[in-house]
């Protein structure tokens, strides 16, 4: 008697599972399929409104969110802790000088170094921040002032400075390096070119990759396609081959397979100029090559692409949504949630549970904001 109704629950079983799976199937894509592309949540404001800031995860798993300025353009020395296990902010110490278009990098040990900036002048100043005891310390002074440069950790504990503004508005071809063993800064060998809104990336053999960027202002700019490498151990840069197309404010981030991605910028137009064309970096050709376009055109997003865990990357300023990029079809696909305008200046942070913390930023009015999103894969 039993087997008499096997066929029939067989088969209601069949058609319940594949109805489910149509509508998870339709539910996802209702949702922007969110499987694939993860969320982006708002959480609560940062105590300050800051753009052109930097934000840097601890070894604690917090993250200082250090200077940038509001309506000062000069900078603020203000500073705040990020806790990613109640999604809050608290306020940190001073900055010893107000400081805005800085770098920072976390050093072997955790501390971390500011570098360089701009508070109405252009510094050459430099402090140290220990997360054990919650201070910074002076660091050596540089050996000029700089802003809006790059700053990279070398496999050896070093940090490179390259490039950016300095005094009088000059655009910088110099670079130097810190050592954390003896506090100090000293010159290596110049950029091929003088740079600003250019991009450094650690390669996995330990060179440093430099793409893009621009020297002058207005009608005399000129905007690069031109890139060159860092040899540590000679201490100077080399040619490679150029970029598909010149770019400057845009952004690069290593995959996992050792390739560099170089995403979005712009060309003389600025952001009416602003670039949805991607192209990767191979280091055992030393060419690019372009691999399609973003869903949303993005400039002035340094910083804010991200490797996840996963091995694809969250691309998450420049726009009023991000998007994320899969290496292995080589596709980019809008996340799901919205910024409440386009995340210029902004900064993003992997944090050690896997998701990102998107914080502050400008939007196309210049408009400072203090606003903190999580993305969440």
């Amino acid at each position: 008697m039993k087997n008499r109704f096997l066929p029939f629950v067989c088969g209601l079983i069949i058609f319940m599972t594949a109805n489910c799976t149509a509508q998870v199937a339709r539910s996802d894509e209702k949702k922007g399929n969110t499987a694939e592309t993860g969320i982006i949540s708002t959480i609560q404001n940062m105590n300050k409104s800051r753009a052109a800031h930097t934000a840097t995860v601890l070894d604690n798993g917090k993250v200082l969110i250090v200077g940038g300025f509001n309506s000062d353009e000069n900078g603020t020395a203000s500073t705040e802790i990020f806790d990613p296990a109640t999604k809050t902010f608290s306020a940190g110490v001073n900055l010893s000088v107000k400081r805005a278009s800085h770098t920072a990098t976390r050093l072997p040990g955790g501390k971390v170094l500011i570098a360089g900036g701009f508070n109405g002048n252009y510094i050459d100043s430099a402090e140290i921040y220990d997360p054990k005891t919650g201070k910074f310390t002076a660091a050596g002074k540089m050996t000029m002032p700089r802003s809006e440069h790059v700053a990279v950790l070398l496999g050896n504990g070093k940090v490179l400075l390259a490039g950016g503004v300095g005094t009088g508005w000059t655009f910088l071809a110099d670079a130097e390096i810190y050592d954390p063993a003896t506090n100090s800064f000293s010159k290596t060998g110049n950029m091929i070119a003088a740079r600003e809104s250019h991009t450094a990336t650690l390669l996995k053999d330990g060179q440093v990759l430099i793409t893009g960027g621009h020297q002058g202002r207005r009608s005399a700019i000129e905007i690069y396609r031109s890139a060159e490498i860092y040899n540590p151990q000679k201490g100077s840069f080399t040619a490679v081959a150029d970029l598909t197309v010149k770019r400057h404010k845009h952004d690069a981030v290593l995959l996992g397979d050792g390739r560099v991605l170089i995403v979005g910028g712009s060309d003389e137009r600025d952001s009416r100029g602003a670039y949805t064309s991607v192209e990767i970096y191979n280091p055992k050709t030393k060419n690019f090559s372009t691999i399609g376009d973003m869903r949303l055109s993005r400039y002035k997003l340094q910083g804010t692409s991200i490797l996840l865990k996963n091995g694809k990357v969250l691309i998450a300023g420049g726009s009023n949504q991000a998007e994320i990029f899969d290496p292995a079809k080589n596709t980019f696909e809008v996340a799901e949630g919205k910024f409440e305008a386009a995340k210029l200046f902004s900064t993003a942070t992997l944090l050690q549970n896997g998701q990102v913390l998107i914080v502050g930023g400008y939007d196309s009015q210049t408009a400072v904001n203090s606003r903190a999103w999580i993305y969440n894969s």
